[in-house]
């Protein structure tokens, strides 16, 4: 995304939710924000998300966006770039 401010959203059923990501360049760190059902993660973010859903791409590679604990059940996550320079790649789920 070369503009900041570019979300994805989806309803998913799963217990993680990883994303390949990264800068366009090496040089250069990108914030994002994440939710869960419109709120910060809090306890169900993952290793590379504040509770409160914010986090920072500086590599490329996979990033641990959400971890649940507990029941899984359908959810919706959006992710929204707050820099621009961001290459996403592909979501994986476990």
């Amino acid at each position: 995304m070369n503009e900041p401010g570019g979300r994805i959203a989806f309803r998913f059923h799963a217990r993680d939710v990883n994303l390949v990501m990264g800068p366009v360049s090496r040089e250069h760190a990108v914030a994002l924000r994440i939710s869960l059902d419109g709120q910060p993660p809090d306890d169900a973010a993952g290793t590379d998300i504040s509770p409160d859903g914010r986090g920072v791409t500086s590599e490329q590679r996979t990033y641990q966006l959400i971890r649940q604990t507990g029941p899984i059940a359908d959810r919706v996550f959006e992710i929204e770039f707050l820099d621009s320079d961001i290459e996403a790649y592909c979501f994986t789920f476990g």
